[in-house]
C-alpha cells in the first residue's frame, strides 16, 4: 500500500521504518527544513523495547543508551537529599536512557533513502479521505498516520482537537557537557511547588530536568540562571550538573496535555498516533513509551491486512486497543503530576509522610502495572 506519515518524530519515524520493511510505499513528511531533532535525554522501559524488537528496532535502539540507571540508586528525595522512597531495582532493571537527538538519527538511518521529505507542512483531509496536500500539491494515499505531536494542526483538521490543558508547570531541560559524579543515585527531587530529576547519558553526560508551579506563557532573559537561583542550596549533584550545562542549551517549555482524552483516534482513512493522539505530561514517565506501543500496534495490525479493503477494520482494532491504554494512562499522569506537584507546607508535609511510609514493593508494582505491555497484545486484537 502507499502510506503517508505526517511527523518525524520519534512516533512517526517508527511508524515509517516498520511499514516500510513491511513492503508498503511510505513517505514520511515533515514540517520542519531539517531531519534533525531537538530535545535533550528520554527514558524507555520494557514496554518501549517489547513494542521495539517486534519491529527489528530494538538493538538499534540500545546502541545509542546506556542500562547505567537501572543498577543506580532511585527513587524520590528531599532537597536535602533524604531518601523518601527508593525503587526496587527489578522494577528498573529495563530501563534505558539516551539523549533524544541520538535517538532520532539512529532511526532516520534506518529509513530507505528517498523517504523522507523534510519542509513539507503537509495537510489532511477534513472527511479522513486519504490524501495529503504537501508543497500545494494534494497526493493519494491509501493511508494517513498523523503523527505531528501535541500541538497538531491536523487532530484539528479532521474534527479531533479537544484543545490543550496547561498542567500548572513549567519546565527546564539539559544536558551537562562534562561528566558530573552522580554519586550512583539518580531519580525525582521533590520541593514545595518544584522538582529536579537527574539520568546518566552514554558518553558520560547526564541529563536533568527542572520544574516549577507557574502561570504560563512566562520567561526569563536567562534560563540556566534562573534555575541556577530557584535550586539554590539542594543536594548535590544538582548545582555541579548546573554548572556543567552551556546555558544557551537550556531549554525551556510550558507542560501541556490534551484538555480530554479523545473518543477515537481515527476518521475514515487517518489515523492519529502518538502525541497528536493522547499528548499526557511526563509525570508517569511513559509519554514516548505510548508513543512507541502506538506505531508498533499499528504497524502489527497492518501486517494482517490483505489489501486496501481491510484498512477500516485495522484502523477499528488500533482505535480498540489504544483508546483503552492511552487514555488510562493520561488521566494518571494527570493524577501522578497533582499529586507530587503540591506547593503548600501542609500539603507537601503530608504527601512526603505518605512516601516515606509507601513500601517500595508497591511502588514497584504500580511501576510494572505502567510498563505491562506486550506486542501479544495486537497480535490478539
Amino acid at each position: 500500500m502507499q502510506i503517508a506519515v505526517i511527523g518525524a518524530g520519534v512516533g512517526g519515524l517508527v511508524t515509517a521504518i516498520g511499514l516500510q520493511r513491511d513492503g508498503h510505499e511510505v513517505t514520511l513528511l515533515e514540517r520542519r527544513d531539517d531531519d534533525g531533532d531537538v530535545g535533550a535525554g528520554l527514558s524507555l522501559f520494557g514496554n518501549s523495547f517489547a513494542a521495539l524488537d517486534a519491529l527489528g528496532l530494538g538493538d538499534v535502539v540500545r546502541a545509542v543508551s546506556t542500562d547505567e540507571i537501572a543498577w543506580m540508586r532511585s527513587g524520590h528525595r528531599r532537597p536535602d537529599g533524604r531518601w523518601l522512597t527508593r525503587i526496587p531495582q527489578d522494577a528498573i532493571a529495563s530501563l534505558r536512557t539516551m539523549h533524544r537527538s541520538d535517538l532520532h538519527r539512529a532511526l532516520v538511518a534506518q529509513l530507505a533513502e528517498g523517504t523522507l521529505r523534510t519542509g513539507c507542512d503537509a495537510a489532511v483531509s477534513d472527511l479522513g479521505a486519504p490524501w495529503v496536500t504537501a508543497a500545494g500539491r494534494m497526493e493519494d494515499y491509501d493511508l494517513v498516520v498523523v503523527a505531528d505531536g501535541i500541538h497538531s494542526p491536523n487532530r484539528a483538521r479532521l474534527g479531533l482537537d479537544p484543545g490543550l490543558r496547561y498542567a500548572g508547570y513549567v519546565a527546564w531541560r539539559g544536558v551537562t557537557g562534562d561528566r558530573v559524579d552522580l554519586g550512583g543515585a539518580a531519580g525525582i527531587t521533590w520541593g514545595r511547588g518544584r522538582h529536579f530529576g537527574m539520568a546518566p547519558l552514554p558518553d558520560d553526560r547526564v541529563y536533568w530536568f527542572a520544574t516549577l508551579n507557574t502561570p504560563p506563557g512566562g520567561g526569563n532573559d536567562d534560563e540556566h540562571a534562573e534555575v541556577m537561583r530557584l535550586f539554590a542550596g539542594w543536594h548535590a549533584p544538582v548545582a555541579e550538573l548546573l554548572r556543567a550545562t552551556d546555558p544557551d542549551a537550556v531549554l525551556r517549555h510550558d507542560i501541556q496535555d490534551l484538555a480530554e482524552p479523545l473518543p477515537t483516534y481515527v476518521r475514515e482513512r487517518a489515523v492519529l498516533l502518538g502525541d497528536a493522539a493522547h499528548g499526557m505530561t511526563p509525570d508517569l514517565g511513559q509519554g514516548a513509551g505510548q508513543v512507541i506501543e502506538d506505531a508498533a500496534t499499528l504497524v502489527l495490525l497492518m501486517r494482517g491486512a490483505r489489501g486496501t479493503a481491510d484498512v477500516p477494520d485495522v484502523l477499528g482494532r488500533y482505535d480498540r486497543l489504544r483508546l483503552r491504554r492511552t487514555r488510562r494512562m493520561l488521566l494518571r499522569s494527570r493524577r501522578a503530576g497533582r499529586m507530587s506537584r503540591r506547593s503548600g507546607r501542609v500539603a507537601t508535609t503530608v504527601r512526603d509522610a505518605v512516601m516515606r511510609v509507601t513500601p517500595g514493593v508497591v511502588i514497584g508494582r504500580t511501576l510494572q502495572s505502567l510498563i505491562d505491555w506486550t506486542p501479544a497484545e495486537a497480535r490478539r486484537s
